[in-house]
This record gives C-alpha cells, sequence and structure tokens, in this order.
C-alpha cells in the first residue's frame, strides 16, 4: 500500500489524461476484472468509488481511441442477425 502523504497518491487516482496508453488499458483490465466482486461484496463507498474510477478511464480510451474497433456480433445489427439466425436454427427441416 502506498503511504498516504505520497504526492503522487490522491484517494481519485492519477488522473486518465496522465497515463500512458499502456497504463490505461492495463488499469481498465484490471477494473474491468474486480468489477463483478466490487459488486457482489464491496461496501457502498467503495462501489461507488469503483464505478466513478472506471466511467473515468473508459472516457479516456474512448477519447483517445474514437475509432477502436468495433466487432460486428457487438452491435444491435449484429444481436439481431445472430437472433434471427438461432430461429432458422431451431426451425424443424
Amino acid at each position: 500500500m502506498r503511504h498516504p502523504d505520497a504526492p503522487h497518491t490522491r484517494p481519485e487516482g492519477i488522473s486518465p489524461h496522465a497515463l500512458d496508453n499502456d497504463t490505461l488499458v492495463h488499469e481498465l483490465e484490471q477494473l474491468h476484472r474486480t468489477r463483478h466482486e466490487t459488486f457482489l461484496y464491496g461496501s457502498e463507498e467503495a462501489l461507488k468509488r469503483h464505478t466513478l474510477r472506471t466511467g473515468q478511464l473508459e472516457a479516456e480510451y474512448l477519447h483517445r481511441f474514437p475509432n477502436r474497433l468495433v466487432t460486428a456480433g457487438r452491435t444491435r445489427a449484429g444481436a439481431r442477425a445472430r437472433a434471427a439466425a438461432a430461429r432458422a436454427e431451431a426451425l424443424p427441416e
């Protein structure tokens, strides 16, 4: 644990703008990995902080990478296509 008087440590964490790309992605991965556990077992304050920090880092990521790769299956059109394919597959021949 970092010392509370350390100049680079703040309760809200390092500004997302100050993180390099690799660190930003790493921090997002860690937050996404710990989300479920924080949701189930964290205090109300921990959940609020986790939600706030995740939002800040995700917003910074989207700002830096507005043209990120989006998989077709992760869109509404892709979801509709999956649903249609599942219905067609369920039909008797």
